[in-house]
């Protein structure tokens, strides 16, 4: 027998859109919100966690206001044998916040804090014994944090003119 992915509904999704938008809610007021009973709502939960949807819950940490204002994108191309994944721990690069494994021409691409212009070149000297890389200073943000929601259909794709065989 093959288990099927779980697949929210309406309803999950509405939970999902609550929850991302405040973690705290209790189940009574989730119940209120999407109206089901709250233990109706406890097993919705329950059931998005064990599917591996809900991951868990946190709370929003402004960065510039906790000491780091500087944010930083890297593109990293890591030399061989000193891949940063591989020869490296989290505890030794404590500014690095995502890492992303890419293809192309960059192999890596890392989010990370500092506190200042100082520490991060500090930082980017450290990091730049693994490889080349591109540095990308983020001087404001205008959206961030959209919640996870139901997908959208496919887009429609547009033919390609002139290169098609006949």
């Amino acid at each position: 027998m093959t288990l099927r992915a779980f697949e929210p509904d309406q309803t999950d999704w509405r939970l999902l859109a609550e929850l991302q938008a405040d973690g705290r809610l209790s189940f009574n007021e989730l119940a209120r919100r999407v109206h089901l009973s709250a233990p109706s709502v406890a097993e919705r939960v329950r059931r998005l966690e064990q599917a591996g949807i809900i991951t868990g819950y946190a709370a929003r940490v402004d960065a510039a206001r906790a000491g780091q204002p500087v944010l930083v994108y890297i593109q990293l191309r890591c030399m061989l044998n000193k891949c940063l994944l591989r020869t490296t721990r989290a505890e030794d690069y404590p500014e690095i916040v995502e890492v992303h494994k890419l293809s192309g021409e960059y192999c890596t691409m890392l989010k990370a804090r500092a506190t200042s212009l100082a520490h991060l070149e500090g930082f980017v000297e450290r990091l730049g014994l693994l490889g080349e890389m591109r540095t990308h200073i983020v001087l404001s943000t205008a959206y961030q944090d959209r919640p996870v929601t139901e997908p959208s259909p496919d887009r429609p794709v547009t033919p390609s003119q002139g290169w098609t065989r006949t």
